[in-house]
């Protein structure tokens, strides 16, 4: 058994999709079914139940599931044992990242490098839940995360273990078919896209447990402005870049539409669909997770390069 077989797996069992922790790996699809059937040839059973459909976890895999986790756990922390003796643990700052960071993230790794020329950084995936947890426990120094209901109204998590600072808007933006006649750059369309004027075309949007603060906050914009989103017949969406090949392959009569943060859009080259700003802007603050008591001495450097950031951000 390899660890990297038990990190893939573990991706899939938070995935519950192939193509989706794929993506979170930065492999490609294929790499992570071959590993996950090896380990699952090495434990002797089926730890997913694979069908066109849907992957669930069998009941071997929800038993191994938790298993797996304390193996990566006690890697990190053998990792850490080792990096203290030798004096480096303090040079390299284990950051959870978000998705669609675009090239906020970008901003922020450069204003580093020029802040803290001797830190390496180490960039970490992961659910909004599982980074906070993993600051908590001290696996990560800090984790960029969206709006998020646990927070408390002090900027500290419920209960008093994480300090979220503020740090700069994310406008999201509309992703439709560039042939919809929303998607146009005539001088009604220069003012972005009515919200109410996409009521009857259907949504796709993540499941909720992947994305909650970017699901309720599209859910209640729609909600506001009058209608509740008419979601796309069939499965759950699929990985981002499936919904935008799905989006741009649509016929005039069958289209769809879904968000992404304008951030991540700047870095697409789809041009079979178009990203179009809101009439009334939609957005998410995007905050940076840290301990509240034991934050590391590199969260300084971190937070004056976001400060650096979100000052070259566009008006």
């Amino acid at each position: 058994m390899e660890l990297r077989q038990v990190r893939y797996f573990v991706a899939v069992a938070q995935e519950l999709h192939f193509g989706r922790a794929a993506e979170r790996l930065h492999i490609v699809q294929s790499a992570v079914s071959q590993q996950v059937r090896r380990l699952e040839r090495e434990v002797g059973a089926d730890l997913f139940d694979r069908s066109a459909r849907q992957v669930r976890l069998t009941a071997a895999g929800e038993r191994f599931l938790p298993e797996a986790r304390a193996l990566l756990a006690a890697e990190e922390r053998a990792l850490a044992v080792v990096a203290d003796l030798v004096g480096t643990r303090r040079s390299t700052l284990r950051l959870g990242t978000s998705a669609g960071l675009g090239d906020h993230l970008d901003r922020v790794l450069d204003a580093l490098s020029r802040l803290a020329p001797g830190l390496r950084v180490q960039l970490v995936s992961a659910p909004t839940r599982e980074r906070l947890d993993r600051v908590a426990k001290g696996e990560l120094d800090a984790a960029f995360v969206r709006d998020t209901d646990i927070g408390g109204t002090d900027g500290s998590d419920t209960d008093g273990a994480l300090r979220h600072t503020p740090l700069w808007p994310d406008p999201l933006v509309a992703v439709l078919p560039a042939a919809h006649p929303l998607a146009g750059a005539g001088p009604e369309e220069a003012a972005g896209v009515d919200l109410a004027a996409l009521a009857d075309v259907p949504l796709r949007l993540t499941a909720r447990r992947t994305n909650p603060a970017l699901v309720d906050r599209v859910l209640t914009a729609c909600h506001d402005a009058g209608f509740e989103p008419v979601p796309v017949p069939g499965p759950p969406a699929g990985s981002l870049q499936d919904n935008l090949a799905a989006i741009g392959a649509a016929g005039p009569a069958d289209p769809s539409w879904t968000v992404v943060y304008a951030a991540h859009a700047r870095q697409l080259r789809t041009p079979r669909v178009a990203f179009r700003p809101f009439r009334t802007p939609l957005t998410l603050t995007t905050s940076l997770a840290v301990h509240r008591t034991a934050p590391p001495a590199c969260v300084d450097d971190l937070l004056a390069a976001c400060e650096a950031a979100a000052r070259h951000l566009d008006p």
